[in-house]
Parts: structure tokens; sequence; C-alpha cells
């Protein structure tokens, strides 16, 4: 238990960029990614920015989703 309390604190100690965090995000949401980035990305982000930049790219993702299903409504295309 000791062993995988020292992994984690290291993970969270990790300083990848923003810029990868929401990379690496953005690639997880369309489902392709190389291998040897992925490992890259799990040897270099830090766990919990990755989380918190996952759920407000899926937060943006469903809101996006719902202005264009509001702006097709509104544009009577879809009538």
């Amino acid at each position: 238990m000791n062993e995988r309390g020292g992994e984690l604190k290291d993970a969270v100690r990790r300083k990848g960029s923003f810029l990868q965090t929401m990379r690496a995000v953005a690639w997880s949401f369309f489902g392709v990614r190389k291998s040897s980035e992925y490992e890259r990305d799990v040897s270099e982000l830090n766990p919990v920015h990755v989380i918190v930049a996952g759920v407000i790219a899926a937060v943006l993702f469903i809101v996006a989703l719902i202005v264009i299903v509001n702006w097709v409504l509104a544009s009577g295309v879809a009538s």
C-alpha cells in the first residue's frame, strides 16, 4: 500500500503543460492515439490535470451540442 501511495504522489507531481494535457484529452475524445504517444502522456502528465481537463472538455462538448441543436431547431431546418 505504501508503494502505491508513493507512485500516486510522484504522478501528482508531474509537470506536463496545459497544451499537452488538452491535446491528450482531445485525442482521447477522438479515440485514436499512437501507443508511443500514449505512453509518453502517461509518464509526463499529471493525472489530476487530465481529469479536470476531461471534465471541462466534456462540459464544453455538451454545451456545444445543445447550442447546435437549438440553432438548428430555431432555423426551421428540422421542421
